[in-house]
């Protein structure tokens, strides 16, 4: 009975309760439904907008299809002076296109391309925000073909430079200008594709080369080809096949020869007379992507078995038999750099490349190369075959470890940095291999090679006659050659920086090779192992055998001086110091005058041109007095020369030996003593 009561209670203070706040509870409710239906309703309104403009879309695409043909023929027709024109466009399911008879013909010019059929798809979510993004592709039956001749290009017209100029206070973003430009390339890549027959065409002047994709496959990331190339020279058959994901930015691609022998690279030999080859080529991207304000590439690319040809780079096929580059490509908001971390590796050669280009302040450009420590045999065994062909056989004890370090800004040139250096650890050679370095301590037969022809023979010893040891060579003349040619010739080691500098900046200025920095050594080294071509073939082993013959003292400098004053061509035919002091003036070495030397040291750049220093009266012109002049000074000033040595300078230069007969001398009627011009007197 109590509970009874008590149970009473509470369910009168429930209903109580229940009374009291009812009108709350239902107003909460009520709130919640409205605002639930507001959303459940504007849901329901975007669905069916959205809904409604796919509909429309979808019955009107055909006709905006047509439309958008019109305003790309419109433009390419008034802006690119090109015709363009589709012959069927529909749409096909939900997002494909098909298209049959695509061309775009520029105006008094042969076709850009012509497609048979082809037929995509575009991923619509994309295309919303803005993006083009293919997904599947298919060709078949076309051409793209770009062709030079007399008329111009067929491709000029779309060339025109972008009219929208950046302001002078803004400077160019390059990751961002990068990752936009490679995002949309990648985007027009599609993830499924299938290509039958469809050919590249270039024709530069009759020089004509065709790519043929016979057939292209894109089916779940993995891809393969089946490519004809064709060339007046040759025709040959290709494969490239391996992984590709457009969308994640990652590919792993390898090119084979379905054919026997190395594949060839077309258009290169005809247009630049590079005959290039390789065996097979693998390339690697395992990264792109934008974090912060850099853009980084990562990957690996390596060939095996590259050939290479061409008159400037070796007389003979340069070989390398494995190569690989492991490569971090950096671009920032004002940089674009090969990061340090990158390896570039052929055969046993391993070494760390940074290369960049600034623009944050001044235009600046970088250049670091570090190779680690490693044997000297495998460096001399990893050389390309070709490139180095005086160093077949050699062989080294010993390690070594190199830096260069060079640096150029565009704004303030002069302050050029050029550092190279070589760690040496036991370096020793062996053995030498065809430039046995060692002939030039004793008698040897020289014979010069002028364009691949070999000279008459030279004995550089004591049974030829003319063969002047350097005691009895005029210290004059001594003098005036190593201040004219290598002013510091007893105290470098083969090189000097200061000039190699001086040649860069040169160089730069006038973008092209117009200056050297060859230092006696590397004269000696040329005229005795090497051929005079202008090749990096031959430049590169005589940087490598200067150094060798330089820092392994395997000669004295009085000896290397000596030989080099007994082979260096001083004329037309005239070789060594002994034939050259009688061919211009009957004498001995030892007796040559001051002015003789300097007229000797002079000609040494081009001895074979020594007669146009005259006039057709027998006479020095101007601007070789100038010459002799300056170097005279010169030798004033650094105390080589005495104001006492130059008693005499006034008496006129007379070539008295037979080169006097090489003069361009105009015969002249007798003349009086009286009327004939008195030279004007020589003065330092």
């Amino acid at each position: 009975k109590e509970n009874c009561k008590e149970n009473h209670k509470i369910n009168h203070r429930s209903l109580f309760f229940a009374f009291l706040y009812a009108p709350k509870i239902r107003v909460v409710n009520i709130f919640m439904r409205t605002r639930k239906q507001k959303i459940i309703l504007t849901v329901k309104i975007i669905a069916i907008t959205f809904l409604a403009l796919i509909i429309t879309l979808f019955v009107f695409r055909n006709a905006l299809l047509q439309q958008t043909i019109a305003k790309v023929s419109f433009k390419m027709a008034s802006e690119y002076n090109s015709t363009f024109t589709i012959k069927e466009a529909s749409f096909t399911g939900f997002s494909g296109l098909s298209f049959s008879e695509i061309v775009l013909a520029p105006k008094n010019a042969d076709t850009l391309f012509n497609i048979h059929k082809m037929k995509t798809s575009v991923n619509l979510w994309r295309l919303f925000v803005g993006d083009i993004q293919l997904g599947t592709l298919e060709i078949e039956n076309g051409y793209v073909q770009l062709v030079k001749n007399k008329k111009g290009r067929n491709f000029d017209a779309f060339l025109k430079k972008d009219e929208t100029t950046i302001a002078e206070n803004e400077k160019r973003d390059y990751a961002k200008v990068a990752y936009r430009l490679i995002s949309r390339v990648l985007n027009l890549v599609p993830t499924d594709m299938k290509v039958e027959n469809l050919s590249f065409k270039l024709d530069d002047n009759g020089k004509k080369t065709t790519i043929n994709f016979q057939k292209l496959r894109l089916v779940n990331k993995q891809l393969e080809t089946s490519i004809k190339v064709e060339t007046k020279a040759f025709t040959q058959r290709i494969r490239i096949q391996g992984f590709a994901d457009p969308r994640n930015k990652t590919a792993d691609i390898r090119f084979f020869n379905i054919d026997t022998g190395a594949i060839k690279v077309p258009y290169l030999d005809e247009r630049f007379g590079l005959k290039s080859s390789f065996d097979s080529i693998r390339v690697n991207i395992q990264n792109i992507d934008k974090s912060g304000s850099e853009l980084h590439i990562d990957g690996f690319a390596s060939i095996a078995n590259l050939m290479i040809n061409h008159k400037k780079i070796a007389n003979k096929d340069v070989v390398i038999k494995n190569a690989k580059f492991d490569f971090r490509f950096l671009l920032g908001s004002d940089f674009v750099s090969i990061d340090s971390s990158s390896t570039v590796q052929f055969n046993k050669i391993k070494f760390h490349p940074y290369l960049a280009y600034e623009t944050e302040e001044d235009t600046i450009y970088k250049l670091k190369v570090a190779i680690p420590k490693m044997k000297a045999q495998d460096f001399i065994v990893s050389l390309p075959d070709g490139l180095f062909t005086h160093f077949q056989g050699m062989e080294a004890e010993g390690n070594f470890e190199y830096s260069l370090d060079f640096m150029f800004n565009k704004n303030k040139p002069n302050k050029l940095i050029f550092n190279s250096k070589l760690k040496k650890e036991n370096l020793k050679i062996t053995k030498y291999g065809e430039a046995n370095l060692n002939k030039l301590n004793g008698e040897f037969v020289y014979r010069a090679i002028i364009q691949n022809v070999l000279q008459r023979p030279v004995l550089v010893g004591s049974e030829n006659p003319n063969y002047t040891p350097l005691d009895q060579i005029s210290p004059y003349l001594q003098k005036c050659v190593l201040t004219s040619e290598d002013p510091s010739f007893f105290s470098h080691r083969g090189f000097i920086n200061e000039a190699f500098k001086q040649s860069i900046l040169k160089n730069i200025r006038t973008k092209k090779f117009s200056r050297g920095a060859s230092t006696i050594s590397m004269q000696l080294i040329k005229n005795v192992f090497l051929t005079r071509e202008k090749t990096v073939s031959r430049k590169l082993e005589e940087i490598l055998l200067v150094y060798i013959l330089e820092n392994n003292r395997i000669a004295s400098k009085e000896r290397m001086l000596e030989v080099y004053f007994n082979v260096i061509e001083w004329g037309p035919n005239v070789y060594g110091i002994g034939e050259a002091a009688h061919f211009y003036f009957q004498k001995k070495p030892a007796d040559l005058t001051l002015k003789e030397c300097l007229f000797l040291a002079t000609i040494v750049p081009k001895p074979k041109k020594f007669m146009w220093q005259f006039d057709n009266e027998g006479n020095l012109k101007a601007f070789a007095k100038q010459q002799q002049k300056f170097l005279g000074n010169l030798m004033l000033r650094r105390g080589l020369l005495t104001p006492e040595d130059t008693i005499g300078q006034s008496i006129p230069l007379q070539l008295t030996g037979s080169a006097h007969s090489l003069l361009n001398i105009k015969v002249q009627d007798s003349v009086p003593v009286d009327s004939l011009a008195v030279e004007e007197p020589f003065e330092f």
